[in-house]
C-alpha cells in the first residue's frame, strides 16, 4: 500500500510540483505560504508579547511587593500559573504558524493535594519560571522583530509596485513622485523612467530579501519556544530513562520466557523422557539384558543430544568464547554458523565493556539469522571499529532488501534494546538490496 500510494502520488502531483519549483527558491519565497505565516506569527507577536509581560511584570513585582504578608505567596503561584497557562497558547501559536512541534513541559508534582500543595508545588517547578522568564525576554524580541518585518514588507512591496502607483503624486498630491530631497531651493523626485524602474529594483531586492529575515528572526523564536517553553532537558532525559528501562525489563522478561521455554521443550522434556528410559531399562536388566543394553545404548545418545541443547542454550545466553576470546572470536563462530559466506573484519586495540560488547554480539548475531532466514544472499559482511567513544557494527548483504524497521519485524526489537543503551540503529534497505544496517553503540570500556 505504502508503494503504491507512494507512486500514484508521485504521477499526480509530481510534474506539477516540477513545473512550480522550476521558479528558483529566491524568486518564490515572497509568495509562499511559509513567508506569510512567519510575517503573520511576527505580527502577532507584538500584542501577544505585550499581554504577556504586562501581566508577568505586574503579578511578579504584586506578589514580591506583597511578600511581607501571606498573601505575596498565592498572588506570586498565580502569576507564575497563568504565565504557564499563556506558554500553552504560545506552543499552540508556534505548532500552527511555524510549524513549530513542542512537548508540553513535565507536570506539577503535588505530594499531597490541597491548595498549599499546588502553590508550592507551582513556586519550586523551574517551568513555571522558565515561563516567566520567556515572558519577560520575549517583549524586547518581538518589538524589534515587528519593526524590522515590517518596515522591510512594506518598503519593499511598496517600491516594487512604485510604478503601478506612481501617478497617484501627481494627480492627487501635486508632487511629481516619491520625494527623496527637499529644501527652499530644489526638490528631486523620483518621476522619470529610469528612476522608476531604479526604484522597483531596489524594491524587488528588499521584497526578495524579507522573507530569509523574517525566517532569521522566527528562528530565534523557534530557539524561545523550544528553550523555554518545552520540557527541560533533565525532564526529557528522566522520560527517556523510563522508557529505556521498560525495554530493558521486557527484553529481560521476554528473555527469561525464551529460556524458560527453551527448557521446558527442550532439555527438560528430553530428560524426562531419559529417565523413564533408564527406568524400563532398569526393569528388564534381569530379565533381558540385551534390551537393556540397547535402551542404555539409546539413552546414552539422548544424554549427548540433551548436553548439546544445553549448550546451545547456555551459549545463546552468553556465550563462553565472548567472555574468553571477545568479539572477534566469537562474530567469527556465529558468521561460521550463517548459511551464506560471511567475512568478519573487527579494529579494536581493546575491548569494550562486557555489557556493550554482548549487545553487540547479539546485534550480529540476530543480523545474521535474518540473513540467513529472508535475505536471499550470497555474501555478507561484518565490520567492528571504534569511532572515539562509540563502537560501531556494520553488517551487509547482497540479498534482495526491503528490511525495514518500521515494520515490525524482529528490527523493531533490536532497535528497542539499542536504544535503551543510547545507541542507534540505522537500516539502508532498498528493494532488490543490498542491505546495509549499521548500528552505534556506547564505548563504556
Amino acid at each position: 500500500m505504502a508503494t503504491e500510494y507512494g507512486q500514484g502520488y508521485g504521477h499526480r502531483y509530481g510534474h506539477d510540483g516540477e513545473r512550480r519549483h522550476r521558479l528558483p527558491a529566491a524568486l518564490r519565497a515572497p509568495f509562499e505560504g511559509r513567508s506569510w505565516r512567519e510575517f503573520g506569527y511576527i505580527l502577532l507577536s507584538l500584542p501577544i508579547s505585550i499581554l504577556l509581560f504586562t501581566y508577568a511584570v505586574t503579578m511578579v513585582s504584586l506578589g514580591a511587593g506583597l511578600l511581607v504578608t501571606f498573601l505575596g505567596i498565592p498572588v506570586l503561584a498565580a502569576g507564575l500559573a497563568g504565565c504557564r497557562g499563556l506558554g500553552s497558547l504560545e506552543r499552540a501559536r508556534a505548532r500552527g504558524l511555524l510549524g513549530l512541534e513542542v512537548a508540553e513541559p513535565e507536570p506539577l508534582r503535588m505530594r499531597k493535594p490541597g491548595a498549599m500543595a499546588w502553590m508550592g508545588a507551582v513556586l519550586k517547578s523551574g517551568t513555571s519560571w522558565r515561563h516567566l522568564l520567556y515572558a519577560v525576554l520575549h517583549f524586547p524580541w518581538a518589538v524589534f522583530s515587528f519593526v524590522v518585518a515590517v518596515n522591510f514588507w512594506a518598503y519593499g512591496w511598496a517600491l516594487l509596485t512604485y510604478p503601478l502607483w506612481f501617478w497617484v503624486f501627481p494627480m492627487y498630491g501635486g508632487q511629481g513622485g516619491l520625494q527623496l530631497y527637499g529644501d527652499e531651493h530644489h526638490q528631486i523626485y523620483l518621476d522619470n523612467p529610469f528612476e522608476i524602474t531604479v526604484t522597483a529594483l531596489i524594491g524587488l531586492l528588499f521584497t526578495l530579501a524579507t522573507p530569509w529575515i523574517l525566517r532569521a528572526l522566527t528562528l530565534v523564536d523557534r530557539l524561545l519556544v523550544r528553550g523555554l517553553l518545552g520540557p527541560s532537558r533533565l525532564a526529557t532525559r528522566v522520560v527517556e530513562l523510563e522508557s529505556d528501562r521498560g525495554v530493558v525489563v521486557d527484553t529481560a522478561a521476554a528473555d527469561l520466557r525464551r529460556i524458560e521455554r527453551d527448557l521446558h521443550d527442550g532439555a527438560q522434556a528430553r530428560l524426562v523422557a531419559l529417565a523413564m528410559d533408564l527406568g524400563l531399562a532398569k526393569e528388564k536388566l534381569a530379565e533381558d539384558p540385551q534390551t537393556a543394553a540397547r535402551m542404555v545404548d539409546e539413552a546414552h545418545g539422548e544424554v549427548k543430544t540433551a548436553l548439546q541443547e544445553l549448550r546451545d542454550l547456555a551459549r545463546g545466553i552468553h556465550p563462553a568464547v565472548l567472555t574468553d576470546r571477545g568479539l572477534d572470536a566469537a562474530l567469527s563462530a556465529v558468521a561460521s554458523r550463517c548459511t551464506v559466506p560471511v567475512q568478519v573484519e573487527v579494529d579494536l586495540a581493546e575491548r569494550p565493556a562486557p555489557a556493550i560488547e554482548g549487545i553487540a554480539y547479539f546485534t550480529v548475531s540476530e543480523l545474521l539469522q535474518n540473513i540467513s532466514k529472508h535475505s536471499r544472499a550470497t555474501h555478507a559482511s561484518v565490520d567492528v571499529w571504534r569511532v572515539e567513544d562509540r563502537l560501531m557494527l556494520q553488517v551487509m548483504d547482497d540479498g534482495v532488501g526491503g528490511a525495514d524497521v518500521s515494520a515490525g519485524s524482529g528490527l523493531t526489537g533490536l532497535a528497542g534494546r539499542l536504544d535503551a543503551v543510547d545507541g542507534i540503529l540505522v537500516v539502508d534497505s532498498p528493494a532488490g538490496g543490498p542491505t546495509r544496517v549499521t548500528a552505534e553503540l556506547p564505548w563504556r570500556g
